[in-house]
Parts: C-alpha cells; sequence; structure tokens
C-alpha cells in the first residue's frame, strides 16, 4: 500500500534530505567531488584506450620482429640443408670413384685368372708333351735293351 503524499510533506522530506546529504555521502563514500568522477573516468579511458593502442603497436613490432627472426632461420636452414646436399653429392662422387675401383679390381683378377688358366694349359700341354716323350722312351729304351739283350745273348752263344 502506497500512501500518497502531498506536494508540501514532498517539498519537507526533499529539504530534509538536502540538509542532510553532506553528512551522508562520507559515509558512503560519496564525495561531492563526484560530479568530477565521470570527466575522470573519460580521461582514464582514454588512457587505458591509448595504452592498449601502445601495447598493441609494441606486439605487432614483436610479432614482426619474429617474423624477421623466423625468416633468418629460413635462410639459415636452407642453406644448411643445401651445404648437406653438397657433402651427399661429394659422398655420392667418392663411392661412384670406389665403385670404378673395384671395377677396375676386378678386370684385373679376371685378367689375372686369365693369364693363370693359360699358364695352367700351357703346363698341361708340356707335361704331357714331356709324358708321350718319356713313354717313347720306355719303349725305346725297353726295345734297345731287348736289342742289347738279343746281341748279348747272341755273343755269349757264339763265343
Amino acid at each position: 500500500m502506497a500512501m500518497a503524499l502531498k506536494k508540501e510533506e514532498l517539498i519537507t522530506i526533499g529539504e530534509y534530505v538536502q540538509e542532510h546529504l553532506t553528512e551522508w555521502l562520507p559515509e558512503y563514500s560519496f564525495k561531492p567531488a563526484d560530479r568530477i568522477y565521470p570527466i575522470e573516468l573519460g580521461e582514464r579511458m582514454v588512457r587505458v584506450e591509448e595504452e592498449l593502442k601502445n601495447q598493441r603497436e609494441l606486439m605487432k613490432q614483436g610479432f614482426d620482429q619474429m617474423d624477421k627472426r623466423i625468416e633468418l632461420i629460413q635462410i639459415n636452414m636452407d642453406k644448411h640443408f643445401e651445404q648437406i646436399e653438397k657433402r651427399f653429392e661429394q659422398v655420392d662422387k667418392r663411392f661412384e670413384q670406389i665403385e670404378k675401383r673395384f671395377e677396375q679390381v676386378d678386370k684385373r683378377f679376371e685378367s689375372i685368372q686369365q693369364n693363370t688358366n693359360r699358364n695352367f694349359d700351357e703346363v698341361n700341354t708340356r707335361l704331357k708333351a714331356i709324358e708321350t716323350k718319356m713313354f717313347q722312351f720306355m719303349i725305346w729304351s725297353t726295345g734297345f735293351s731287348v736289342t742289347l739283350a738279343g746281341i748279348v745273348v747272341g755273343l755269349i752263344k757264339f763265343t
């Protein structure tokens, strides 16, 4: 139930509040200077916005520097990988040279093996020739021995 107040009563209440308002404001930490507070708040907001803008610029500069560092790192990595590729190419060339040397050694071994086989064939041929001559000599010497023995026997009989 709301009470209807008369205009005179409202004026009396308003005067009472105005008289005691300065007493009550310090209790609730409201100061008469609080009328200036919205202006100070606006100034603070402007300062905060400026500081945020400065922070944004600093962050942008930091990101730009990071981008540059990343680019430098990438360039250095590319150079490093190029050097590694060159080293691998050098190693590949060395392996090719070693492979050529092994091929030359293989050819030398094949040549030596062919010469050795040829020499063994010549020795076998010579041994067969000597064997044949020795066999012929044995047959001749056997025949000579028989003939000589026959002559000796004949001489013995004749005498």
